[in-house]
């Protein structure tokens, strides 16, 4: 059958094709994709080419589906799968497949395999490895952010702690602690504000920084300082480019303590530094934001590493139980997914907002692959919706919904390009 997809072909070459699929094999399973959110690990991808350690040497030839963040439904299943699988079946899908010393990912290193697509090929392995999971929930786009949800749980959890009585590590993030997530008022930052006001190690205090007032005033609006209080734990969000100290009056929140876990969202030198500074006794760091410099370098305090324990680590993605927990927390609404997302866009609008994704202001990019519409900021929907009947039922969706993008806006989408998302 036929697929629309985008491909990659080398650096900076993205091209959105039509072409035949070919038949499944009996350990194969074609998919119909649904929702695809861009991945800032995609654009390194695709600036990195055939460097890129997942990337395949004959790509320019053998060209490779783009795109992870993905969810959908199974339309055919080989003889192997049968019991296991069944057509109409919503998925979502682990990518980081760690198969047998390979780097191999689907959205990375597959000819048809990949999350920007209409169609796909997921092959033996993902189901082998159990990463093509079973999706419960009602809509598709909370599938799509289960992957990039499930690396910040990845980070929560890994995270660890030690005492001086013996050589256990506690793991998780700290229970009554406090947190610091530097960066935090991007997406990937909103996401883990979200979790870790239901972490099962309840935190005494999430401290959010950023240096831009707009993005801290929407991180107020989606997830409030009184909402987080609510449930017992202090929020506050802060601009350290106002402050005239900004380590001594963080450390003022805490009363001179430190943080105990400390995310660094952003892959900046200064801001790494800072939080190896803020660190309490054996506080963890956990360098969160991938660099694309393969040198990049920051330098720590060795002196407290060796007398107050503190650690330094780093987490990139997350297992298949981290995509279950969040698709289940998203399914019961224990954590709110579409706090990351601030655009979305039709399949046509990928290869473009891809390319040149650092320099799209906002959040994640979500879009739908199985329709053509413009990227477009959540945050437009009521101009446009002056002249355009489709923004204005999305405007006032997504207003009723703390402007945030949901489930119903999804269906308007759906039955506004005549999409029956049942139909195989």
């Amino acid at each position: 059958m036929k697929t629309k997809a985008v491909r990659m072909y080398g650096t900076d070459d993205l091209r959105l094709e039509e072409f035949e699929l070919p038949q499944i094999k009996e350990d194969e399973i074609l998919v119909k994709i649904m929702s695809d959110s861009i991945c800032m690990s995609t654009y390194k991808l695709v600036k990195q080419g055939k460097k890129h350690k997942r990337a395949p040497q004959n790509m320019d030839t053998n060209p490779v589906i783009v795109g992870h963040e993905c969810s959908g439904l199974i339309v055919e299943v080989g003889n192997k799968w049968k019991d296991h699988f069944r057509p109409g079946q919503k998925f979502s899908l682990q990518p980081a497949l760690n198969y047998m010393g390979k780097l191999d990912s689907p959205g990375y290193s597959y000819e048809f395999c990949g999350g920007a697509c209409t169609y796909c090929i997921m092959p033996n392995e993902v189901m082998e490895l159990g990463c093509l999971l079973d999706y419960t929930g009602e809509s598709f786009f909370e599938a799509s952010l289960g992957e990039p949800m499930s690396c910040i749980i990845g980070g929560f959890h890994a995270n660890y702690h030690t005492n001086k009585r013996n050589y256990d590590h506690a793991m998780g993030t700290k229970t009554d602690g406090n947190i610091l997530i530097m960066g935090g008022c991007g997406p990937m930052g909103l996401g883990a504000v979200s979790y870790g006001l239901q972490f099962e190690n309840k935190p005494k205090r999430i401290v959010v920084t950023d240096i831009s007032d707009e993005r801290i005033a929407r991180a107020k609006e989606v997830i409030s300082e009184e909402t987080a209080l609510e449930r017992g734990i202090q929020l506050l969000y802060v601009n350290t480019a106002k402050m005239k100290d900004p380590i001594s009056e963080l450390m003022a929140i805490t009363g001179g303590h430190g943080y105990d876990d400390v995310f660094v969202y952003v892959p900046v030198k200064e801001v790494a530094e800072m939080g190896d500074k803020l660190l309490a006794f054996d506080g963890c760091m956990n360098f969160f934001a991938g660099p694309s410099d393969s040198q990049f370098q920051a330098e720590i305090n060795l002196y407290n590493c060796h007398y107050t324990s503190t650690h330094i680590m780093g987490t990139t993605g997350g297992n298949t139980d981290d995509l279950v927990e969040a698709n289940q927390l998203s399914a019961k609404g224990a954590i709110e997914a579409a706090v990351m997302v601030t655009h979305i866009g039709g399949i046509d609008s990928i290869a473009e907002a891809t390319k040149n994704l650092p320099s799209i202001p906002g959040g994640k990019k979500l879009t739908y692959t199985q329709f053509d519409m413009p990227l477009t900021a959540i945050g437009d929907f009521e101009e446009l919706g002056k002249t355009d009947p489709l923004f204005q039922k999305l405007s006032e969706s997504c207003k009723a919904h703390k402007g945030l993008w949901n489930g119903e806006a999804e269906k308007i989408l759906f039955h506004h390009f005549g999409i029956n998302p049942k139909e195989l």
